[in-house]
């Protein structure tokens, strides 16, 4: 039988930056097919924390409504959020609601 062994709580992770430029505090940061925050700012070639749960307000897509509770998806291109998830990152799920006119949405992240 296979064992696991007890490692962290898992709400940040430990991120080394290898972009070559200082990755400021908020930046949101893609992890393969997930996302997270970084924690504080992450000088190039150091390692640095990435929170990877909680509730964080993202720009969202022009002239989209979300509902709370709805899915919403990390578009790399437009740099915002957005309901559709063809080609972009699950970034968790509404935490409120955000009208068409709205800038932001508040969402759980990895939710």
């Amino acid at each position: 039988m296979s064992k696991a062994e007890y490692w962290q709580r898992g709400e940040t992770l430990d991120f080394v930056n290898s972009t070559g430029k200082v990755i400021e505090a908020n930046t949101i940061i893609v992890l393969g097919q997930r996302m997270g925050v970084a924690g504080t700012e992450i000088p190039a070639g150091e390692k640095g924390t990435v929170h990877v749960e909680g509730i964080y307000s993202f720009p969202k897509a022009k002239s989209t409504a979300i509902t709370a509770g709805a899915l919403v998806y990390w578009d790399k291109t437009n740099n915002c959020l957005t309901t559709t998830s063809t080609s972009n990152i699950l970034a968790g799920y509404a935490a409120e609601a955000a009208g068409e006119n709205d800038a932001t949405v508040l969402v759980k992240i990895n939710g």
